[in-house]
């Protein structure tokens, strides 16, 4: 039989990098998205025509029933979130109610239709390395003790635990996969790697002649979002739920960012092209995030594809072609 899966927080790029490999293996997808008019879902029906789209929000847990119930899925992937770490300062309420509380309401849902259709459904959280943040050893691995650093750690925190909780307490198949900075050409403007990527397309188009960062040598454990929805996959395949680090086990900081992404367009002297502005900084900044996720390449036989500079070059000509196409357009 067809199987049918879930994915809230579709219209991010996880969802759709997901929903691509789940329609290639033969799966029926659907796609939560909150409000009947986001824009987000007018792209996703033509990019992902595919894709049966659901209303429902996760601080609304009659919608997520409803949802859950019309799906009937087999597997439901938990993505949505309000992902940009900066923002969760901002609005600290509002990040650990759909962030954190979001996931108690998906998990409600799905052990009510579990209890009403007597279904299994198998169900993965997406569980986030800023749950580290004051990292107690390195690399981190899934025993490394939990010291998140801003409002969106905790919210991760909280719901990665409600999901180890709803597995011990209700037997359900709930994994979580602790993923490590994954990027691509889809990722949010917002975030560091793409706000470097369009500019330094936009530069060398001549649209613009800084980009304004904050601290250069804060660095990450990046890989590429393509890679890493596999292993959300295979977590829901494996016969017993767990968590899992997925990481490349490489940490690049922002410098070395900027040096692949200026190199792409030819510029190797990149310190004039880059404004230092301190309302870019964390009021909190993350120790040094590097994951050990040598559990999931021996029990999921899972590997990250794409290195670092194979990504950021990815990125780079992406947006050039992108931005070059806009600029065509304005004119």
């Amino acid at each position: 039989m067809t199987k049918r899966a879930l994915i809230t927080g579709i219209t991010g790029q996880d969802g759709m990098y997901l929903a691509e490999l789940l329609h290639e293996k033969g799966y029926d997808v659907f796609g939560l998205v909150a409000g009947q008019n986001n824009p987000k879902a007018d792209l996703l029906r033509v990019t992902h025509p595919y894709v049966e789209i659901i209303s429902g929000n996760l601080l609304d847990l009659v919608s997520l029933i409803r949802a859950v119930a019309h799906a009937k899925p087999d597997e439901v992937y938990n993505l949505g979130a309000i992902s940009f770490v900066a923002y969760s300062w901002e609005n600290a309420r509002l990040t650990s109610d759909v962030t954190g509380g979001g996931v108690l309401n998906i998990l409600e849902a799905v052990r009510f239709f579990q209890d009403s259709s007597g279904r299994d459904v198998r169900f993965y959280q997406a569980s986030s390395s800023e749950m580290f943040g004051k990292v107690q050893e390195v690399p981190q691995t899934e025993k490394t003790l939990l010291w998140p650093r801003s409002p969106y750690g905790v919210a991760k925190v909280y719901g990665h635990y409600m999901t180890i909780n709803y597995r011990e307490s209700y037997g359900m198949h709930a994994s979580s996969g602790v993923l490590f900075n994954h990027e691509s050409p889809r990722r949010g403007p917002e975030f560091v790697t793409r706000k470097v990527s369009q500019a330094v397309a936009r530069i060398t188009l001549g649209l613009q002649d800084q980009i304004a960062l904050g601290n250069l040598d804060a660095k990450r454990d990046w890989g590429f979002a393509g890679d890493y929805v596999e292993a959300m996959w295979l977590m829901l395949q494996h016969d017993h739920a767990d968590d899992y680090v997925i990481s490349t086990g490489e940490t690049h900081s922002i410098r070395e960012l900027l040096d692949i992404a200026f190199d792409e367009i030819g510029i190797s002297d990149w310190s004039e092209r880059v404004h230092i502005d301190p309302a870019f900084m964390r009021p909190a900044e993350v120790d040094e995030l590097i994951g050990d996720s040598t559990k999931a390449r021996e029990t999921l036989g899972w590997r990250p594809k794409v290195g670092f500079d194979e990504l950021v070059r990815m990125m780079v000509r992406h947006d050039v072609d992108d931005q070059s196409k806009r600029a065509a357009g304005a004119q």
